[in-house]
């Protein structure tokens, strides 16, 4: 499976508000792209058909992730980070990886339960590290990309 490259894009416009407001925000969101030209072609692609009028892409950085958990009924995405435990066996000391997972889930609670699920079958010892919800709106795999090509379900 190849490795994925994820960027967090940063993006800045006028939203309509319920009230009819206008309210200018800045919202984040990842993408799986090659490079940082593709993340911000990626971004525009996705985002034009959401936003009316103007949109500044205001940052595009790389995201170190190692790997995604996703749950169709979450509506949060959190940043969890886990501490792979291994021994070196030469001096008998343990050493510690960190490793940064991103975890969709409703709920703090739901996200620890879903980075457990994710993580069964794991062959090396692990521990949760931290957790913290993130201000991610949506995350654009490149899988996502394939289903621009099939009929609309709404």
């Amino acid at each position: 499976m190849a490795m994925n490259n994820w960027y967090e894009c940063k993006i800045k416009y006028e939203k309509t508000l319920e009230t009819g407001t206008q309210k200018k925000v800045a919202e984040s969101y990842l993408v799986d792209a090659m490079s940082f030209t593709e993340a911000e072609n990626r971004i525009t692609e996705e985002m034009t058909p959401f936003i009316v009028g103007e949109f500044e892409i205001a940052a595009v950085k790389k995201a170190r992730i190692s790997e995604l958990f996703i749950d169709p009924e979450g509506d949060k995405w959190y940043r969890a980070k886990v501490m792979f435990i291994t021994l070196d066996e030469k001096s008998g000391i343990e050493k510690k990886t960190a490793s940064t997972i991103l975890v969709q889930a409703s709920d703090f609670q739901r996200a620890v339960k879903n980075l457990e699920d994710g993580m069964k079958g794991t062959m090396s010892d692990w521990e949760i590290n931290t957790i913290s919800e993130t201000t991610l709106m949506d995350v654009f795999g490149m899988e996502v990309r394939s289903k621009e090509t099939s009929a609309p379900t709404e």
